[in-house]
């Protein structure tokens, strides 16, 4: 059985509390909190203790680790987005690039998949366009990539098993705010599905060394919607100002 269970978020700093307060006691910013639902599971009876896994064979000295993969960058044919990502995007970095809406976020994102597309497979993932409406906009940048395949879907979960499936080189996911998990009853852009979908894909991004650009649009403050603990999530945060 299951039952909701009423939590409080803060949008800034993502601290989680039982009432609801005018101020956040973690980073001190007023009126941020914001309701969210949770589903507990429940059962009759004790339950069972989870098995303990042993991950003592996972430790290796330092010396034996083959760090030769980071030298590994993508050179994104944009000379000022290679500088400010230290020489081009490496191998299972996650890049969020925040900027207003309409500002040229996914334009950029989708000119250098032309330039990428010459050696490396992309897949960009879209939650706010169909693949006719990112089709039409690749023809007007001349983008013609055999390389880049385009999906059109919002599910969190399933995209992550695509990405784990099919293997792409190169994924872009445009926007984390339209992202959501079936599993988490809160809507689409709220504190909790924006920060657990950056955590589903920071984890998708390490595990099959894979870099990921997502896109995040902005608040009227200037800042990046959703959590400030998403931030910390991510290797890379770059604004896109105009």
């Amino acid at each position: 059985m299951a039952k909701s269970k009423t939590s409080y978020v803060c949008s800034q700093c993502g601290y989680e509390t039982s009432k609801w307060n005018g101020k956040c006691p973690n980073c001190g910013e007023w009126n941020t909190f914001e309701e969210v639902e949770l589903t507990v599971r429940t059962g009759g009876g004790k339950s069972k203790p989870s098995a303990v896994r042993d991950i003592s064979d996972k430790i290796v000295g330092i010396g034996g680790v083959d760090a030769s993969y980071n030298e590994v960058r993508y050179a994104t044919g944009l000379k000022e987005l290679d500088r400010v990502l230290g020489g081009g995007l490496v191998k299972g970095s996650l890049v969020l690039l925040g900027g207003e809406p309409g500002i040229g976020k996914s334009t950029m994102l989708l000119q250098i998949c032309q330039y990428l597309g010459e050696d490396h497979t992309i897949l960009y993932v879209s939650g706010e366009e169909s693949v006719r409406q990112i089709k039409l906009r690749a023809n007007r940048l001349h983008v013609d990539s055999e390389n880049l395949y385009l999906l059109a879907d919002n599910d969190c979960e399933q995209i992550c098993s695509v990405i784990v499936k099919e293997k792409p080189e190169i994924v872009i996911i445009d926007s984390i705010q339209t992202m959501s998990i079936s599993g988490i009853s809160s809507a689409q852009g709220s504190v909790t599905q924006v920060r657990e979908c950056t955590n589903m894909f920071m984890r998708t991004a390490k595990s099959e060394e894979i870099p990921m650009f997502i896109v995040g649009h902005v608040n009227k403050d200037g800042a990046i919607a959703g959590p400030k603990v998403m931030e910390h999530i991510v290797d890379c945060v770059l604004y896109f100002e105009g």
